[in-house]
């Protein structure tokens, strides 16, 4: 018979939704079909529920509210993000000295590290009116919030990979003549990348939190800032659609450190 092969006529292969799960395809088609779901249960309940625009816009009120306010949305989303990165880079450095210091000095752990812990048990929002008072109502304020919410993650993640490096590797090395600094870029430094990344992935949301929370109190630009004065002007859709930039901001820059990880520590997976 035509179309058979050895008198067997090969069945179309099923679709497996397990191992659809596993493709890259999946990462992008099942967070698109979800947000699509969201905004369209959004959208009907507000039509539904008949609730007010300065009470809970809906979708589309929000985005005639992006496409009026786009240059004021892409400035404040500007400046929001150079303070996010200006506080975090500043973060990065500071956390991974502090780390090293803190991992590698028992004298450094014991005497600083429980001042660590305390200060950052202090809410940042309640320096945030000391900063403005200092710095006054500039991008000053914001960057020093970002960089105080993110290098303690990053210190006390570097600090816990060096503590995991095995003592015996540690022993090797010192009987070959390598001082703390050589075993820290030789075995420390690898070992503790896996932790560092972690630890900026979580640190660059921090930063930026960070900023927007000061962009709110004491700034006049950002996205923080753009939230208050249109809720202030009871633009409330202006707000939403500043808080909706907020979120893909955020999704982008995590997304980056995660790219970033998978390049640059790719042996560690």
């Amino acid at each position: 018979m035509q179309g058979a092969v050895d008198g067997v006529r090969r069945s179309p292969k099923k679709f497996d939704f397990n191992e659809f799960l596993n493709t890259k395809a999946a990462t992008i088609i099942l967070p698109a079909i979800a947000t699509v779901l969201m905004f369209v249960i959004w959208e009907v309940a507000v039509w539904a529920f008949k609730i007010q625009t300065f009470n809970l816009p809906a979708p589309s009120k929000i985005w005639e509210a992006a496409r009026e306010f786009a240059p004021q949305l892409a400035e404040n989303s500007l400046r929001t993000v150079w303070t996010t990165f200006a506080g975090f880079a500043i973060a990065s450095v500071v956390g991974i000295v502090l780390g090293f210091l803190i991992g590698y000095s028992r004298f450094i752990y014991l005497a600083f590290y429980p001042l660590l812990v305390a200060f950052n048990t202090i809410p940042k929002s309640a320096l945030v009116p000391l900063l403005a008072v200092w710095f006054g109502a500039n991008a000053i304020p914001a960057i020093v919030t970002a960089f105080l919410l993110a290098f303690f993650p990053i210190a006390v993640n570097v600090a816990l990979g060096l503590e995991t490096i095995e003592p015996e590797m540690k022993d090797v090395m010192y009987a070959l003549g390598a001082s703390n600094f050589e075993i820290f870029l030789k075995v420390g430094w690898p070992h503790t990348l896996p932790y560092v990344f972690a630890s900026l992935k979580i640190a660059v949301s921090f930063s930026f939190i960070g900023a927007v929370i000061a962009e709110s109190i004491a700034s006049n630009a950002g996205l923080g800032y753009l939230i208050v004065q249109a809720a202030s002007d009871f633009r409330v859709a202006l707000a939403f659609a500043a808080l909706i930039a907020l979120a893909i901001l955020g999704v982008i820059l995590y997304s980056l450190f995660v790219v970033i990880e998978k390049k640059v520590i790719y042996w560690a997976r």
